[in-house]
């Protein structure tokens, strides 16, 4: 049970004590009525005594008497209606609630830390009233008047008379048979004679001798003279005197209309009938005080209530809430006045009552122990005709018990009750237990059940209260007197009155687990108010326990909730199931918190509590809940229509958050852009980016570093520091920790996830959402106030709310929601606002209690929508850069909710015409796109970058001599060609270009290019088509290329300074043709130029395209080379055929012979070799972009994996200058483009389809291909552990860079006829030319001297011998060819080997080289004929 401020010995003497009636004549009653207070009223503040009292037991002993109190009550001769008293005891319950702001006990068990009230008033005051209106029952004595105090007043003409008439009125009250109440405890009762006097307006001296008077008639200690109303009422209100009347008045007066107006339905049979405090002055039969009611008894002796005794009881009820409210009390009393009423009830006690019973206690033990001496025979005879000759009476609280007995008031069992009871009210619990005692033994043996019980109860209280406690509490006697009472009398009120005793004495001893079972047992079905106020006690013994039982406190909690529910006590159910939640809550019971928090709900919404009706809903919703759908319907329903009577009341206030659906902040996606038109026929749109797209942060991370490469090539090689790259849909992976930038006039589109965790659908209604805007202009210092979105800010950010959004049950649904910002400024989108309603006729709406104003049916017809909001509160990454936050936890900022609005920028749509989407590996297409400025400003500076350049081009500055328009070109060859002469030679014809022209060579980054727009300019509006040439990449697949469009405004921002439109083309590709070639030097004495510089160039060109495509053949259509030191000069192919054909699987080898060209360093020289009847003029666009092109990728890739010895190059530059020269000797800077057509069936139709090839020829002699061959790895690698070095740049050139310095060929006659007859000696003209193939200057040593030992060749060749120098030392210049006349001298015939000089040769300015042997040439065969 709750703490109590009294103890239990306190809470027992006060329960029971000695009762005393007045009876005051109508002037008396005007007197006390001065103060507005009763006779009875005036005097209780002052019924405890302050000093001990000391009277003398039946055997002469001094028994002391602390604390004691009595009780003063007007005489009331009607029983107090059970509906009466169970309308008081639900008034005092109501009005007793916890005191605001009280600091509730915390209590900790085991995880549990509890918020509980410590005490519980309002059980302290149902208690008091309780015992206090128990109506007064034959078989105890304990609540029958000791005495009665006769009052008049001083003032009246003839005081004596009406001492005389009171006196008789009482004596006619008691003894008469017409009055049945109230109880008298002894025929002879005490009167007391009180003369009052008022000081104010009375005579003293007649009151004094009055009161002579009265004392010679009375005796002095039977008559008193109390004056009071000192105080003079006109005087001055500064003196303030204390007001101990209200603490009393106040238990007993309705404090709360709404208690009363809830028993306003009354019946015939058993009417709640309202409490007066006696303040009515209506006179009956000319006694108008012989009947006044006390505050526990009805005032209409009647059983039902008329209409107009209904209408003066609602006064009355009116008059004592002002009296208690506004009127003070005992306003004619001074302190004195005070003095003399608490030296009148002392002088009463100690002079009248206590002596009246000290007396009666000894007469009534001199009876006992005079009638001991009797036989129990003739005791027994005594008992039988004393019962036999009185006719039981009928009293209402009591029932016949199971012998059908009665005893009369005379019979001696009742006197030994009736001494106990004494005993008891004076506090001499000795005598009294043994009283009880002895009488429960007579009673249990005459079977006088409820005698028997009475005894048993009050003897176990004696017990508990005999001071030193010389017994221990007999709990079963009362455990037996508690099942009497209520299985056999049917007497729940003296049951309940057992069951309060005991439990506050079980509770005192710390019994509480006795104590809850006996709380607990006593709930029945017949009063919800005590079952709920027991069962409230029972939990609060568990959770007192030595081991507090959390878990059962939580469930009695519950019951007690359920219980005042039921009582209409809906404040104390309320906070029942408060307390208890604090013990179901977080615990995982879904469906335990869902019934208490859809109680509390309930009780709150009754209760006009509508925040924490709202609160309590939300949390049915919002936990993870696992009711039906029929009941999660039922919920929400109820939700939405407290929540609309919680707003009706505010209609201005803020909008509340709402707590369905879920909103999962963290996947907000912001996008800023406009809706793309869609791609009309051929006309295929800019992928762009939408929020249809799923985020990959390695796509994310190329598309940074094309735009990071753009603008560093615009800010000539730096990023400046302000840059932010675009990021066009931001989300949780983007980085948002700097302020996006959005556009004026153009859209922003929030993608909110909703999730519904309900089973049931749920509509939203006028979605939208939710911003602050400030307007700024960036231009300007002066900023705009801050603006929150309202009815008349469409003007500044257009909001567009979708009508309908519905999410079925346990759906996840975004919501894209759209703003249209009409000014600069900074923007801050706060959350999202809507209607929250139900599907009409989605679910039953069955179980629903219409009492809260559920009608059924609403729902179905109309569907009941709230408004309101969530934010959109989103945390940022967690920060992990420094020590601080790694050994902390900070999160970012996230700012993809906090755009910044700029000024006006251009913006670009870009639609490609006729783009394929698969392609042959080198095939080359033409397309076209078409660029469009929607936006109000020009835009310039248009360039495109992507990580593949090699696969469009624009066209160079010859583009123009092209189609311009995609008709035009339908049937046109992608190449510009001119018609040859079909008689022609296959010999080279020759073009020249510069690189420049080609955007190749200019500085600038090779995947930067510019978009040639005419002007430069693209105004608002304009469109414009230009070409692009497409080549398919040589390794086949699909592959994703991804182009950035970079544009910028004419006028320059300080915000933005660009812009960026993004397009992915995926495009197949399949294999086509794959070609091989190598270079070696031609032996040839010289070109037609008589220069010593020529070469063979041998492709071969395989078709390893497979059947699937539908390629029947290829043709090569033409062969060119370009190059800026070496050009193809004819075909030397054996065969005759003019056109080259492949089919599937075949291959074709070609011969070509290349000379040196003599270009300037700029220009490339183009060679073109037709093998057809059209030349492709490989110099102009598109042949020549791809081949730059080609060519800048192949020197980047070359070029990136040399760079990291660069530094070791440097220090040894000058040694290695002269191995780089020596080197140069091998190598060759050809490339050779194939031109091919390929004839296609499609639909029964022939295409043909174009295409190029490239290979890049370096080094004589080495393989090279058009496309680099995939070494195949082994299945399985050793693991290797090394350390990486960088190897180092050979420090000499190897033997055969060294050998390859000088080519040499001989020039002779294949045969020489000499007639050996007429000369013996045959002499023979040889030239020995010498090509110096390096660039720098070199000495060279000619040695004629045979070296050969081989006899296998001299047998084979013969011996010559040469005339002149056997040996010659020349220096050559760079690139010179020198001629050497030689003469050789035969001796007779044969064939002879004239590949015999040795050539040595070093560079001139290195002494540490010798002279190498030059590579030899082939055998050079002369014939020697004799004639």
């Amino acid at each position: 049970m709750a703490q109590c401020v009294q103890s239990v010995q306190e809470f027992i003497q006060d329960s029971f004590v000695p009762l005393v009636a007045a009876l005051c004549s109508e002037e008396a009653e005007r007197l006390t009525r001065r103060n507005n207070l009763s006779f009875a009223e005036l005097v209780r503040p002052f019924c405890r005594l302050t000093s001990e009292v000391h009277m003398r037991d039946p055997n002469n002993q001094l028994h002391i008497i602390k604390n004691l109190k009595i009780a003063v009550n007007n005489i009331v001769t009607h029983p107090p209606q059970p509906g009466a008293i169970r309308k008081l005891l639900n008034d005092v319950v109501s009005v007793s609630q916890p005191a605001e702001g009280l600091v509730a006990n915390v209590i900790t068990a085991g995880d549990y830390d509890l918020n509980i009230s410590a005490t519980t008033p309002w059980f302290e005051s149902y208690r008091e009233c309780f015992l206090q209106s128990m109506p007064a029952s034959d078989h105890e004595f304990l609540n029958h008047y000791v005495a009665c105090m006769l009052v008049v007043s001083s003032s009246e003409p003839e005081p004596v008379e009406q001492f005389l008439k009171l006196s008789q009125e009482q004596h006619r009250i008691q003894h008469s048979s017409e009055y049945s109440y109230p109880k008298w405890f002894i025929p002879n009762t005490l009167k007391y004679y009180v003369l009052l006097h008022d000081v104010s307006t009375g005579e003293e001296q007649r009151a004094d001798s009055i009161y002579e008077e009265m004392k010679q008639r009375y005796g002095t200690q039977g008559c008193y003279l109390l004056k009071i109303n000192s105080r003079v009422s006109n005087r001055g209100t500064d003196e303030q005197i204390p007001d101990p009347w209200s603490q009393y008045l106040q238990k007993n007066t309705i404090q709360n209309q709404d208690c009363y107006e809830d028993y306003t339905a009354v019946s015939s049979k058993n009417t709640d009938h309202l409490i007066s405090d006696g303040l009515d002055s209506e006179i009956k039969d000319g006694l108008s005080n012989n009947f006044k009611t006390h505050p526990l008894q009805l005032d209409h002796p009647s059983g039902s209530l008329d209409s107009a005794d209904y209408t003066k009881a609602a006064a009355s009820l009116q008059d004592s809430k002002k009296s208690n409210s506004g009127t003070p009390h005992g306003a004619c009393l001074t302190l004195t006045d005070h003095d003399r009423i608490r030296q009148f009830i002392q002088e009463f006690t100690f002079r009248g009552l206590l002596p009246h019973i000290e007396k009666t206690i000894r007469q009534l033990n001199d009876q006992l122990i005079s009638r001991k001496g009797l036989s129990r025979s003739l005791f027994s005879a005594t008992k039988k005709w004393f019962s036999g000759s009185k006719v039981p009476e009928k009293s209402i609280n009591e029932l016949k018990n199971t012998s059908g007995l009665l005893y009369p008031p005379e019979a001696p069992e009742l006197q030994i009750r009736k001494m106990a009871d004494l005993c008891f009210l004076v506090q001499h619990y000795e005598l009294a237990y043994s009283c009880y005692h002895t009488a429960k033994k007579d009673f249990l043996n005459d079977q006088a059940m409820l005698y028997a019980a009475g005894a048993l109860e009050m003897a176990a209280v004696s017990a508990f209260l005999q001071p030193g406690a010389p017994r221990p509490y007999p709990a079963h006697y009362m455990e037996t007197a508690i099942q009497t009472y209520r299985d056999i009398c049917k007497n729940m009120v003296l049951a309940e009155r057992c069951v309060l005793l005991s439990a506050e004495i079980l509770k005192s001893q710390s019994k509480y687990s006795e104590a809850a079972a006996l709380l607990i047992r006593l709930t029945s079905e017949d009063s919800d108010l005590r079952s709920a106020l027991l069962l409230e006690q029972a939990a609060h013994c568990f959770i007192n326990m030595k081991s507090p039982m959390v878990r059962k406190f939580a469930f009695h909690m519950i019951l007690a909730g359920h219980r005042f529910s039921k009582a209409g006590q809906k404040k104390h159910a309320l906070r029942c199931y408060c307390q208890a939640m604090q013990v179901y809550k977080g615990k995982g019971w879904s469906l335990a918190e869902d019934h208490i928090n859809f109680t509390i709900g309930r009780q709150s919404f009754t209760l006009r509590q509508l925040d924490n009706a709202v609160s309590a809903f939300r949390h049915i919703l919002i936990n993870d809940s696992k009711q039906p759908p029929a009941q999660q319907g039922a919920f929400l329903r109820e939700y939405l229509y407290v929540y609309k009577n919680a707003t009706q009341l505010s209609p201005d206030g803020p909008l509340p958050q709402l707590p369905l659906p879920y909103i999962n902040s963290s996947a907000t996606r912001v996008f800023f852009g406009h809706d793309r038109r869609p791609a009309e026929g051929e006309k295929q749109a800019a992928t762009h980016i939408s929020l249809d797209q799923e985020y990959d942060s390695e796509s994310s991370q190329q598309w940074k570093e094309l735009e990071e490469q753009v603008v560093s090539v615009i800010n000539k090689g730096t990023i400046p520091s302000n840059f932010q790259p675009t990021q066009f849909c931001l989300n949780r992976y983007s980085d948002n920790s700097k302020f996006p930038l959005a556009v004026i006039e153009e859209l922003i589109t929030v993608e909110v996830s909703f999730r519904n965790p309900l089973k049931v659908p749920l509509l939203l209604t006028d979605l939208s959402l939710l911003w602050k805007f400030q307007p700024k202009d960036f231009n300007a210092k002066h900023d705009g106030e801050t603006k929150e979105q309202g009815m008349c800010d469409e003007d500044m950010v257009g909001t567009e709310a979708i009508p309908e959004f519905l999410i079925n049950s346990e759906e996840t649904k975004v919501a894209r929601l759209k703003l249209f910002p009409h000014q600069t400024g900074e923007l801050h989108i706060l959350g999202v606002v809507y209607n929250l309603g139900t599907v009409q006729g989605a679910v039953t709406l069955d179980g629903i209690d219409p009492s809260i104003g559920l009608q059924s049916g609403k729902f179905v017809s109309n569907g009941l929508s709230v408004r309101g909001r969530q934010d959109l509160e989103i945390q940022g990454p967690r920060l992990n850069n420094t020590k601080e936050e790694k050994t902390s936890i900070k999160y970012g900022p996230d700012r993809r909710l906090d755009p910044i609005i700029t000024e006006e920028m251009p913006l670009l749509e870009v639609f490609f015409i006729n783009f394929p989407t698969g392609l042959l590996c080198g095939e080359i297409r033409k397309a076209y796109v078409e660029f469009v400025n929607v936006s109000k400003c020009p835009l310039t500076a248009l360039k495109v970058v992507s990580k593949h350049p090699e696969f469009f081009t624009f066209g160079g500055n010859t583009a123009v001599l092209t189609p311009l328009s995609p008709s035009a070109s339908e049937n046109c060859s992608a190449y510009k060609t001119v018609v040859t002469d079909p008689t022609s030679v296959r010999t080279a014809l020759l073009s020249s270009a510069s690189s420049a022209d080609f955007g190749v060579g200019t500085g600038g980054s090779l995947e930067v290019i510019q978009v040639p727009l005419p002007d430069a300019v693209l105004l608002p509006g304009a469109s414009v088509q230009l070409p692009m040439w497409l080549r398919g990449p040589d390794e086949e697949g699909v592959h994703e290329i991804n182009f950035l469009f970079y544009y910028e405004s004419i006028k320059r921002h300080s915000k933005m300074c660009h812009r960026v439109l993004r397009h992915t083309a995926v495009i197949c590709t399949s294999r086509s043709l794959h070609i091989r070639a190598t270079v070696c030097r031609s032996n040839a004495l010289g070109d037609e130029e008589g220069r010593g510089d020529n070469m063979l160039v041998f492709v071969d060109v395989e078709n390893i395209n497979t059947s699937e495509t539908g390629v029947k053949e290829f043709h090569i259509v033409q062969v060119s080379s370009n190059s800026k030191h070496w050009k193809l000069q004819k075909s030397v192919n054996i065969s005759g055929d003019k056109d080259t054909k492949l089919a599937s699987r075949e291959r074709a080898k070609l011969c070509f012979k290349a000379v040196r060209c003599k270009n300037s360093e700029e220009n490339y020289t183009f060679a073109d070799i037709v093998f057809g009847n059209e030349q492709i003029i490989s110099s102009t666009s598109p042949c020549a972009d791809f081949f730059f092109q080609s060519l800048s990728s192949e020197f980047k890739r070359t070029h990136v994996q040399s760079h990291p010895h660069a530094s070791q190059r440097a220090a040894k530059q000058s040694f290695d200058e002269t191995v780089r020269l020596i080197q140069r000797c091998s190598e060759v800077d050809l490339n050779i483009v194939v031109l091919w057509k390929a004839y296609v069936v499609e639909d029964n139709k022939q295409l043909i389809l174009e295409g190029q090839h490239h290979v890049a020829l370096n080094t004589v002699g080495k393989e090279a291909f058009s496309f680099p061959q995939k070494q195949e790895l082994p299945e399985t690698v050793l693991l290797k552990f090394f350390r990486p070095e960088n190897t180092p740049v050979p420090a000499r050139p190897t033997p055969e860079q060294l050998s390859s310095l000088i080519k040499t060929s001989l020039h002779y006659p294949e045969s020489f006829n000499h007639s050996f007859h007429q000369k013996s000696l045959c002499l023979v003209p040889v030239t020995l030319l010498l090509s110096n193939c390096s660039q720098a200057v070199v000495d060279v040593l000619i040695d004629l001297r045979h070296k050969t030992t081989s006899s296998e060749a001299l047998e084979i060749h013969g011996s010559f011998t040469w005339l002149g120098q056997t040996q010659y030392k020349l220096q050559l210049k760079g690139q010179e060819v020198y001629s050497l006349q030689l003469k050789a001298c035969f001796v007779h015939t044969g064939v002879y080997n004239l590949g015999t000089p040795r050539v040595f040769a070093k560079l001139v300015d290195q002494v540490t080289l010798f002279e190498t042997s030059q590579q030899n040439s082939m055998p050079a065969l002369i014939i020697i004929n004799n004639i």
